[in-house]
């Protein structure tokens, strides 16, 4: 069960004011649940104590269009309107009143086609880079403002599961899913002198989605930029950078280089035998082997390859065997 985080550079330009109906969708987002986020921000600004909290809209179906969209607070009688930014970002006024007649927070399209997610940036991060003290109060912050947005018939079983910060995000089970700005082929954690790069299992929510299970995940259209961070693995200090290698990048000095003979799926499928593949609505697909470790006690190496929408391999990288008793990335 997967979900989702993406961000941006928080732009101020706030959109138009127009009227909103003001019916209430099941889904709609709790204004008292949303001014708790706001205070686990406060709490845990330790984190990431250059950082700003921001709250943003993503896509959850292909139709779904974000420019020109309004929010408002609605209560039984208090309405506020919400500027949204031109990067669909937007902060939240505290009103007593509104949190009094327990308000919701009404978008001007309809809820189910949106996700919405916490935006924390620290100023002292690289462009292209996100620093994981970051994502843990991003985590941390979404899960208390209710901000999860999967079917809640399906997951009400689940219960507290998926609304305690802890469980979600202090348990490598907690899978909550984050998104880079582009698709993204490999990532790379840094800490010091320490590196490692996340297997293909904490990329594109895990690798097990189907047409089946993704009308349920925040992945929806957005599977190809969805990874899971190791927040709840404190042997990563708040200062590791996740550095990213997006599809759409040149082969950099991490990958591996594919020989002519294997250029194509044709050919690497002749030569290599079949793959767990996974496919991208731009065409693109994810391909990976997997080798037996040499040594007790290693997880497999990872033979990662791209391929474009014409079957030509893009890039390729090898993960080496890691220690099972290791830290994991």
């Amino acid at each position: 069960m997967a979900f989702l985080l993406a961000g941006s550079a928080a732009a101020q330009t706030a959109a138009p004011s127009v009227t909103v109906a003001a019916t209430r969708d099941p889904v709609d987002k709790s204004y008292r649940k949303m001014l708790a986020g706001m205070d686990i921000f406060e709490r845990n600004h330790a984190l990431a104590q250059q950082a700003t909290l921001r709250f943003q809209l993503l896509p959850r179906l292909p139709t779904t269009q974000l420019d020109g969209i309004t929010l408002r607070v609605a209560g039984d009688i208090v309405s506020l309107p919400v500027p949204v930014a031109a990067d669909h970002t937007f902060t939240l006024e505290r009103n007593a009143k509104a949190q009094q007649e327990d308000a919701a927070l009404i978008a001007s399209r309809k809820t189910s086609t949106l996700t919405w997610r916490a935006q924390v940036r620290s100023t002292n991060v690289p462009d292209g880079m996100r620093r994981l003290g970051d994502l843990r109060l991003e985590c941390l912050v979404g899960v208390e403002a209710g901000l999860l947005s999967n079917n809640a018939q399906v997951f009400a079983w689940l219960g507290e599961l998926f609304t305690s910060p802890d469980r979600v995000c202090n348990s490598p089970e907690g899978n909550y899913l984050f998104f880079a700005e582009r698709p993204v082929f490999a990532i790379t954690l840094q800490d010091g002198n320490r590196r490692a790069t996340l297997p293909l299992r904490a990329l594109y929510a895990g690798g097990t989605q189907t047409p089946a299970t993704l009308p349920y995940c925040d992945c929806q259209v957005l599977l190809d930029r969805s990874y899971y961070a190791p927040i709840w693995d404190r042997s990563w200090s708040d200062d590791t950078l996740l550095a990213f290698d997006d599809m759409d990048s040149p082969p950099g000095p991490g990958d591996t280089a594919v020989a002519a003979d294997h250029a194509t799926t044709a050919q690497m499928r002749a030569r290599l035998g079949p793959a767990q593949t996974i496919n991208f609505d731009s065409g693109y697909q994810i391909w990976r082997y997997t080798y037996p470790p040499a040594h007790n006690g290693e997880r497999p190496a990872e033979f990662t390859i791209l391929f474009g929408p014409d079957g030509v391999a893009r890039k390729a990288r090898l993960r080496e065997p890691t220690l099972e008793s290791g830290p994991k990335p």
